[in-house]
């Protein structure tokens, strides 16, 4: 094995053979084949039980298909083995704020509060667009031989099978269903493996060291968050911003990223500026439009009971509360506290 220069400090562990991969993940040679899936037989087995994926094809609010493919429990471990003991060694870059350990939505934001001006692009099929070749060619670069790589990358892509395909939604028209499955056909990275985020994160660095240096040269900031781009600046940006937009957005496409123009919004101070549903426009705060909805949500849980307000039949709904005023928190501490204290005073029945 030998690693990048950079990646000398990094400890990953030394698996030089097949035979080596198959020890540290205690399976069998065959075992590692099938799980590898090298050959795309899961991809043409009409047999779900012989599948290593769940799959569940849902329509996106801005057209088009997002296909969730979560692994089986024995490729999860897998998985989580190859997280745990290799991505997470390797560091991400310093603009990147999704799925990395002391950073979040909050801190993605945070560095456009104040700004003259804000941009947003926003990555087309994120997951997708990372394919299984790059993906194998990453653990290369980490210092694998080719045959261990290939596994590694094998074992943390796959290609949807033509079988999950055969019913359409009628909610999604017959282009974005054909689309979608032409697109998911193709080895990728699947969006609900735990390697998924940590690999596009690490596959996306030279992404992110272009998208930082052209911010610099224009006088602005960088973040992304999974397939969120944000660039904000002073008075010399908001003066070329239109078409910064356009260079970003060549830079992206070079990299094999396809950027949805739809979706791109050039934010001014006169205007309300928003990052992944924060309010950037003085320090980063909530909508208060959405803070009253579930501040009334809560309170007709308190007064009628939750099952008042769990429309949606969600098997946790204590849960689902929970986490959307820890949300508040992260962003708004002292409105968070009050929601909770709110919270506090429902009555579940478990």
């Amino acid at each position: 094995m030998q690693p990048v220069d950079t990646g000398q400090e990094w400890d990953l562990p030394v698996i030089e053979t097949v035979g080596d991969l198959a020890s540290w993940l205690s399976l069998h040679l065959m075992e590692l084949e099938w799980f590898a899936d090298l050959k795309g037989l899961c991809y043409k087995l009409d047999r779900p039980k012989l599948q290593h994926y769940h799959y569940r094809i849902l329509p996106k609010r801005s057209g088009g298909v997002r296909l969730i493919e979560s692994p089986k429990r024995e490729l999860k471990e897998l998985q989580r083995r190859i997280l745990s003991a290799i991505l997470d060694r390797v560091p991400a870059h310093s603009a990147v704020h999704g799925f990395v350990k002391g950073r979040s939505i909050a801190t993605f934001a945070s560095f456009h509060a104040g700004q003259r001006v804000l941009l947003r692009l926003d990555l087309e099929n994120f997951f997708p667009a990372f394919p299984a070749a790059r993906v194998q060619a990453l653990f290369r670069t980490l210092g694998y031989p080719e045959q261990v790589a290939d596994r590694l990358g094998g074992i943390c892509s796959n290609a949807a099978p033509c079988s999950i395909w055969k019913n359409r939604p009628l909610e999604i028209d017959t282009k974005s269903w054909r689309d979608a499955r032409t697109l998911y056909a193709r080895p990728h990275l699947p969006q609900g493996a735990p390697t998924s985020p940590a690999l596009a994160n690490i596959t996306a660095f030279r992404l992110d060291c272009r998208l930082s240096g052209l911010a610099r040269s224009a006088g602005a900031v960088y973040t992304r968050y999974a397939d969120d781009l944000a660039f904000s600046g002073g008075e010399d940006f908001s003066r070329v911003v239109e078409r910064f937009a356009a260079h970003a957005a060549a830079v992206a496409l070079e990299e094999g990223f396809s950027v949805n123009h739809h979706k791109t919004r050039i934010m001014r101070r006169g205007v309300r500026q928003i990052l992944a549903g924060i309010v950037v426009n003085q320090q980063i705060n909530l909508r208060r439009g959405d803070l009253e909805i579930l501040e009334a949500m809560l309170t007709n849980c308190a007064r009628f009971g939750p099952e008042s307000e769990n429309r949606q039949g969600l098997p946790d709904f204590r849960a689902h509360l929970e986490g959307r005023i820890g949300f508040v928190e992260m962003i708004n501490r002292a409105k968070g506290q009050r929601l909770r204290s709110l919270f506090e005073t429902i009555k579940f029945e478990y």
